[in-house]
């Protein structure tokens, strides 16, 4: 029976197609495959390459896929150096069944490092997620049997779409940092689709002469910067000596107040511009004497306190004294229960000095203290 039409279109389609593809078709050279042993765990082809062991060296512990083949053959050699390396190559295998080869690999002596290559084999055989998942599991075995791991990008495919190697990249970088801070070394960038000689015409490997000498290069970098020495850490810079501050000033505007005199035998008093003068008493008795003076040009401002114009003879001071005595007593001076005490204000002339600038004596108190009967 013949084909339909539409059939016929849908073959010439797929020719074009596969014509235009043509271009991403590696041109380099890789090896003709060897046959390896099976492995019981995996059913995949697997081989183990351990060299001798060499105390002035560091070794590397590789884990891939069929990339490290060339390697493990002897057709791509490694570059000579203070690193050996050791490699575990299972060709075809995905995240979980590279786990379960290392697991049980029999290594003579602890790496000080391991490598995984990403495996790129799960982009045609499992999900992204599940990949995921493998791939963190694969990284949890890798660090309990070493403590420093890092990953190796895997190269990129031609025969793949690049947004979905993207994005397996991206997941596998998110599952580094929740695996004990796993550091992911890229190299997609080392391998520009535009040079197809890195490449062997499956599209998929990559050529003896280009691509796998690229690899193992960006293999010994990355394996040389995790084992190097961290570097010193940089000196503290010298403190600068602090510098002296200008210490606060106190300023002070305004008029000063005058501190009352602590000596209690001596007369304030007050002349023009408020200034006090203290004048000392001629005898050790309990009066404290005000005296204000003012020029005689300036007129005198009300008080409110209404002034005595009465001036004492000396026949009333005598009288006055008599009744109570300033000092020289034979009673002596009168002592006042506690808590009580009078106080009597006395307008008094006395012949007081009157300063220098010609001031006359206003008017003066005389305030003295006495003692009261008691209740």
């Amino acid at each position: 029976m013949p084909r339909a039409r539409g059939h016929r279109r849908a073959q010439a389609l797929r020719r074009r197609t596969a014509q235009s593809q043509d271009w991403r078709r590696g041109t380099g050279f890789r090896h003709r495959v060897r046959r390896w042993p099976t492995s019981n765990l995996t059913g995949k082809p697997c081989k183990l390459v351990t060299p001798a062991w060499d105390g002035q060296k560091k070794m590397v512990f590789v884990v891939g896929a069929s990339h490290l083949r060339a390697i493990v053959d002897g057709y791509v050699a490694v570059p000579e150096g203070d690193l050996r390396f050791s490699f575990l190559s299972v060709p075809g295998a995905v995240g979980s069944q590279l786990r379960m080869e290392l697991l049980h690999a029999d290594l003579p002596w602890t790496p000080d490092a391991v490598c995984v290559c990403a495996p790129s084999n799960d982009l045609v055989s499992r999900t992204v997620d599940k990949a995921a998942l493998d791939f963190c599991a694969l990284l949890t075995t890798a660090c309990s049997s070493c403590p420093k791991v890092f990953v190796l990008d895997f190269p990129p495919r031609l025969n793949i779409e690049p947004g979905l190697q993207e994005l397996l990249r991206q997941e596998y970088r998110r599952v580094c940092p929740h695996s004990a801070g796993v550091p992911y070394v890229p190299v997609a960038e080392h391998f520009p689709l535009h040079r197809l000689q890195l490449w062997c015409p499956d599209s998929v490997h990559l050529s003896d002469s280009d691509g796998m000498t690229v690899l193992v290069q960006l293999l010994w970098d990355a394996a040389s910067q995790q084992l190097a020495p961290p570097p010193p850490r940089p000196p503290a810079p010298p403190r600068a000596p602090p510098r002296a501050g200008a210490a606060p000033r106190l300023v002070v505007t305004g008029h000063a107040p005058v501190p009352r005199h602590c000596d209690p035998w001596e007369w304030s008093v007050v002349g023009q511009g408020g200034k006090p003068r203290f004048l000392k008493s001629q005898s050790n008795s309990n009066h404290v004497c005000l005296v204000l003076f003012s020029k005689a040009a300036l007129p005198v401002r009300p008080s409110a306190i209404p002034s005595n114009p009465v001036w004492f003879s000396g026949a009333m001071l005598d009288a006055m004294e008599k009744v109570s005595p300033s000092s020289g007593s034979d009673g002596g001076p009168a002592v006042p229960p506690a808590g009580q005490v009078t106080f009597t204000l006395i307008p008094w002339s006395c012949c007081v000095p009157c300063p220098a600038d010609g001031a006359t004596p206003v008017r003066c108190w005389c305030e003295r203290s006495e003692a009261s009967s008691s209740g």
